[in-house]
């Protein structure tokens, strides 16, 4: 069973900057609580109390809230075991996780943004990526009327034929961005320090057909713009 998760929790936030300045995005707060709030409270009730926090821009503000969390002894405390890895400077979204599976001894990890919430079913999650024998599978969430993100292609075995580019799509599959990664076959490619977790790895070895896909229609909300920053405020209750 996997049993920790990488938090991506470095990005400026900068399509926020009108309406949350001076944080990074996963620190955006919803309901007095910040939204990684949110996403650390969903993985728990999932099983997974194991979390490695990749930080980097205004890093102080995550450290000291986790800390201070943590030290509660309150029925609001995460109980969680946790370490961080830090970027001295920004390596892409492949680059911080390959800094940060460093720090894990776990065959299989989970891989999730901590400004976006997919409450996705790691159990489910878990026995497909084994059961495929995969080296990546990501949780991919149905949508209608979009243009955000791009959209994803599976085949007959689940397996991601492509990653379409982003444009208008009357109905598709995203990328939830969460995914189970086996931790070795990722080392393995040796990449450069900095990279695009999206574009270099995922898109260039979607060919390799050891990458699938796992339909998983459940909650899911990205505060990237202001919009849907707006909508977790009225959505999201601690």
């Amino acid at each position: 069973m996997i049993k920790q998760a990488i938090i991506l929790a470095g990005g400026l936030g900068t399509r926020l900057r009108s309406v949350v300045s001076d944080l990074p995005k996963c620190m955006a707060p919803v309901a007095g609580k910040p939204f990684l709030h949110y996403v650390i409270a969903h993985l728990q009730k999932e099983g997974i109390n194991n979390f490695i926090f990749s930080v980097g821009y205004k890093s102080e503000n995550i450290i000291n809230y986790l800390i201070n969390v943590s030290n509660k002894f309150s029925s609001d405390s995460y109980g969680i075991n946790f370490q961080f890895s830090m970027e001295d400077e920004p390596l892409g979204t492949g680059g911080a996780v390959q800094l940060a599976i460093k720090k894990s001894i776990e065959e299989n990890i989970l891989i999730c943004n901590g400004d976006t919430l997919y409450k996705i079913t790691v159990a489910q999650l878990n026995d497909f990526h084994l059961q495929h024998n995969s080296e990546c599978t990501l949780c991919l969430k149905p949508m209608n009327n979009f243009d955000r993100y791009g959209a994803v292609e599976l085949g007959n075995n689940n397996s991601i034929i492509s990653f379409k580019e982003k444009q208008f799509y009357k109905t598709g599959l995203i990328n939830g961005g969460v995914y189970a990664l086996n931790t070795k076959s990722f080392l393995n490619k040796n990449f450069p320090e900095k990279f695009s977790f999206e574009k270099d790895y995922l898109e260039k070895f979607v060919n390799k057909k050891k990458m699938f896909g796992l339909i998983q229609d459940e909650y899911f909300i990205d505060i990237g713009i202001p919009e849907d920053y707006e909508r977790a405020k009225r959505e999201l209750i601690p």
